[in-house]
């Protein structure tokens, strides 16, 4: 029986091979087609769709190849097919056309546009069912990347009559999905509190109702780990590891944030030199030397590795090198980095077009006009960059990218800037309360005004003393010169009776600009016109009444910057030094003020970082006594341990200010002083400072007496916001000034 059951399965294999050898051994020579069951598509459509000739032979698999082609076009929903007689026969059904899509329970447009966007389903294409299944996770995704992380969406299928349908799309965003807490795991080197400012995501709490940062979003955890990742590069940290972010969520609570990290070892640079392609004249890049030793025994630091790069590529502008290229080869040697630059000359062809895509908020001008390369130029890869990087730095995209494609001719390319904009408007609202008062600050700002790239700001801050608004219109690229121009609207009124004797209402306007004149050097000259009033108290001096009245002033001020710090924000290494004037062109009451300040930072270590700032100012007047809003007044942040107002000259029961001030400030940050657990940063201080001038009463003692002080500081996380507090101790002190031991503030942004 075993036998035969073999026999038997030989023989229907053989007629198996048979009957497929006989089908395909003889192909057909195809002299019609026919189609059936096609409405919209037709018979010259079909053709072309499937790759069908008329007098070819075709053989089965070639039906196969037809059936495929056919359906990969999603016109239809089947496809059946028969060679005869030379005659090709198709029997089609049509899938049905999208006549429209509709978003239920969705108002904003914006949103409904970048969801039409990436729907592989449209209106007015094929209707193929599999494929709405994909849409609908597409949208799942889209909204969960908002933060939506609770989002439900159903499809609906409306036939029509002609063979169409409307698709619609039940959407139920959900509540926005919030942070609850948010966690730095492993070997992480630096304290919570300092990792949080790093990043953009933050806890809910209830006083941030305003902020989009406590909402979980995609995007936003991936923008912190490369800004964590960025910060830990240019502390050291070469071959840190920000391996993942986990996100968990609690029942009733929110998400719990966590982001891995491995710091790995800290490496300083050990050894740089660069590499000059013979084809080119290394002696234009001899300057670099000094650059590169200056860097050698420092920490690995990206920034200023990038610093200099951006040397490289001005030395190549000024040679004239317009198709030099470089690239940085950096390898680890011990607990040292060698790094090689190679610079290069590279493919030479002219920018024949320049297209932008992707802007739909954003005119072509403004991404133009940051521009460094323009049609006709020859190709930079150098110039391209920083003209990307300058992209960027506008803040009104999410993503900017370009690409080289073929031109005209082998010479020429096309430069492509596709880029992807972002929300540009900002609310912000804060509030504080301490041994100084309380204050309250409520801001709007636009980054992209009307498409225009300007930025468009108002806010409004009240605190004991002052209640003062403004609106500022900034265009960062004034006429393409690179070049910012600010305008700016303002009105305040301040209440200096308690302290000083007077209060005064401010309005006026101000027009200015900023630009960096030479490398790291800021130029920033501006123009005001202010109307003035001032009214003292009945029981002020004879002298201080006399000052009561209108002002009119226009001055002229210029301030000129040298900035060579590590980081603008928390610096830890280098100093920024700044001069300002401000010189009267129309007023009633004519006084010239000059301020100086100069600031150093140091890292001693992981557990200290120090600070040393030294300011001057003074005010005279020209044409008559310096005016009582003129006058000078230490700051609370200059002079720790003494009342704000209530030091210097004082005439009668107020204290009137200077015409001079000097401090100098020393502090030593101690971050690691407490466990982590605790939340708390400390610092411990030494100030000093001086206080002197009275140019409308020579009888006023005019306090010129060194005061100092010395104490301790500390900032600490609470659940209702940032408490900062300082304790501190006088040293010496004039008869007149009023000291504090304890001050606090406690307040947050929302």
């Amino acid at each position: 029986m075993t036998l035969m059951f073999v026999f038997r399965n030989i023989f229907t294999f053989v007629v198996l091979i048979s009957l497929f050898f006989s089908t395909s051994a003889y192909p057909e020579v195809v002299k019609k087609v026919d189609v059936k069951g096609n409405e919209r598509v037709s018979l010259e459509s079909i053709l072309i769709f499937g790759d069908i000739e008329i007098g070819k032979n075709y053989e089965e698999t070639d039906l196969g190849t037809i059936i495929k082609k056919l359906y990969e076009t999603n016109f239809f929903s089947n496809i059946e097919l028969e060679l005869k007689n030379n005659k090709l026969t198709l029997i089609v059904k049509e899938n049905p056309i999208v006549n429209s899509l509709v978003f239920q329970g969705e108002e904003t447009e914006k949103y409904k546009e970048k969801i039409i966007e990436f729907l592989e389903t449209r209106e007015k294409t094929s209707f193929v069912s599999s494929n709405i299944q994909n849409d609908v996770n597409r949208m799942k995704g889209f909204y969960r990347a908002l933060g939506y992380y609770f989002v439900k969406i159903d499809a609906d299928i409306e036939k029509l009559e002609k063979n169409n349908v409307n698709i619609i799309y039940t959407i139920d965003r959900g509540e926005k999905a919030k942070i609850s807490k948010i966690y730095f795991l492993g070997d992480k080197k630096f304290r919570d509190k300092r990792l949080r400012d790093v990043i953009t995501s933050e806890e809910a709490r209830f006083w941030k109702f305003l902020s989009r940062n406590v909402f979980l979003n995609e995007q936003r955890v991936d923008l912190d780990k490369r800004l964590l990742k960025n910060y830990y590069r240019n502390k050291g940290y070469y071959e840190v590891e920000i391996s993942s972010s986990n996100v968990e969520y609690a029942e009733g609570k929110g998400f719990v944030l966590s982001y891995s990290i491995n710091a790995g070892k800290r490496y300083k640079f050990k050894k740089i030199s660069a590499e000059v392609d013979k084809a080119l004249d290394n002696t234009a890049f001899l300057a670099l030397e000094s650059e590169f030793n200056k860097l050698i025994g420092q920490n690995y630091s990206q920034t200023k590795l990038n610093k200099v790069m951006e040397k490289i590529d001005k030395l190549s502008e000024q040679k004239e090198l317009q198709f030099i290229n470089h690239e940085v080869l950096e390898t680890l040697v011990g607990d040292g980095i060698e790094v090689k630059i190679n610079i290069f000359e590279g493919k030479k062809f002219i920018i024949e077009r320049i297209n932008v895509a992707g802007n739909t908020v954003t005119n072509d001008s403004v991404i133009r006009g940051e521009l460094l390369v323009d049609e006709g130029d020859p190709y930079s890869e150098l110039l391209v960059n920083k003209s990307v990087n300058r992209l960027k730095a506008r803040r009104i995209f999410s993503s900017v990218k370009r690409k080289t494609l073929p031109g005209s001719s082998e010479d020429l390319k096309v430069l492509l800037i596709s880029v992807e904009e972002k929300a540009t408007g900002e609310i912000m609202a804060g509030a504080g309360v301490g041994t100084e008062g309380t204050s309250f600050m409520f801001s709007v700002k636009e980054n992209n005004w009307l498409g225009k790239g300007i930025n468009l700001a108002s806010s409004l801050s009240l605190s004991t003393e002052t209640v003062s608004g403004n609106i500022d219109v900034t265009d960062p690229n004034y006429k393409f010169t690179g070049n910012s121009v600010t305008t700016s609207l303002f009105v305040s009124s301040t209440d200096r009776e308690a302290s000083s004797g007077f209060q005064s209402d401010k309005s006026g306007a101000t027009l200015g600009t900023s630009f960096e004149q030479y490398e790291n050097v800021y130029f920033s000259p501006s123009i005001d016109v202010v109307y003035e009033s001032i009214e003292s108290k009945s029981t002020a001096s004879s002298k201080i009444q006399k000052m009561d009245g209108t002002y009119f002033n226009s001055n002229f001020t210029y301030g000129i910057s040298l900035d060579k710090r590590d980081q603008s924000f928390q610096p830890t290494e280098g100093y920024i030094t700044s001069f300002f004037q401000t010189l009267p062109i129309i007023q009633d009451s004519s006084s010239v003020k000059n301020t100086y300040n100069i600031s150093g930072y140091h890292d001693f270590s992981e557990d200290i970082i120090g600070a040393l700032k030294f300011q001057a100012k003074n005010v005279i007047g020209i044409d008559d006594d310096v005016r009582l809003t003129d006058r000078l007044y230490l700051s609370s942040r200059k002079l720790r341990g003494f009342v704000r107002g209530k030091v210097g000259p004082k005439d009668g029961s107020d204290w009137v200010g200077g015409n001079n001030i000097l401090s100098l400030n020393a502090e030593a940050q101690l971050p690691n002083l407490l466990p982590e657990a605790y939340k708390t940063d400390f610092a411990i201080f030494a100030d000093t400072a001086n206080i002197w001038g009275v140019d409308y009463d020579k009888g006023i003692d005019d306090s010129s007496k060194i005061r100092s002080s010395v104490g301790v500081g500390a900032n600490v996380l609470t659940p209702i916001g940032p408490l900062s507090w300082t304790y501190s101790q006088n040293i010496t002190k004039a008869s007149t000034d009023e000291t504090e031991t304890f001050n606090f503030n406690i307040g947050t942004s929302f």
